[in-house]
């Protein structure tokens, strides 16, 4: 029997954020992994980011540090954004949209998506979805790089779902040619083994 799922909307993230201790995937800061990727990027050619349920964005801090001024972070909830609005001052308000990741219009294009523990904070029948809308939203040849778990969270109720490579292979080939996709070296102590990274370019013919 398929699971039911109580709707993960905006009040619930907003509760999730607002209560003490539910937020414990909140890393506190960019993980090692993305920062490591970030690090490599070419910041004269500023590409436009998008970072999709990005919680309290610690990447797109990081990234702004470095000098990236396209950076776009989408949420359901107000408090994260509030958040990074509070650690960053000088971060652009118009590029903090507190929005609906799959409402986001196709024709307003990225060059990049970053995936960090959003994807595995949906239901998970909205994957094939997650999927689609990322190719959507990228422009042809652009990337969709970040985390994903590569392990099972066994009689999840609630965020964060788990999942394997080989599940999420099948959401990502119709859309993405395959960059990387292994388990990550540098993931945090505690998500060691256990994360994949992967970064994939979206195919310039569909």
């Amino acid at each position: 029997m398929q699971t039911v799922f109580p709707a993960f909307d905006a009040a619930y993230w907003q509760a999730r954020y607002t209560t003490s201790g539910r937020d414990s995937w909140d890393a506190r800061r960019a993980t090692p992994p993305l920062r490591a990727y970030f690090d490599q990027l070419v910041v004269n050619q500023q590409p436009r980011i998008l970072i999709p349920g990005a919680g309290r964005a610690y990447e797109a801090e990081y990234l702004h540090h470095l000098g990236f001024r396209h950076v776009i972070v989408a949420d359901f909830a107000p408090e994260p954004l509030a958040a990074l609005a509070a650690r960053v001052p000088d971060f652009p308000k118009e590029n903090l949209w507190q929005a609906d990741f799959f409402a986001l219009d196709p024709a307003d294009k990225f060059d990049l998506i970053i995936e960090q523990t959003f994807f595995c904070a949906l239901n998970p029948t909205l994957r094939p979805a997650y999927a689609r809308q990322c190719a959507a939203l990228l422009r042809p040849g652009g990337k969709l790089a970040g985390l994903l778990f590569d392990t099972d969270f066994p009689n999840a109720a609630e965020p964060p779902f788990g999942g394997s490579r080989a599940e999420y292979t099948a959401y990502f080939e119709p859309y993405f040619e395959f960059i990387h996709f292994e388990t990550a070296y540098n993931s945090l102590p505690a998500r060691a083994g256990r994360e994949l990274f992967i970064c994939l370019r979206k195919m310039w013919q569909m």
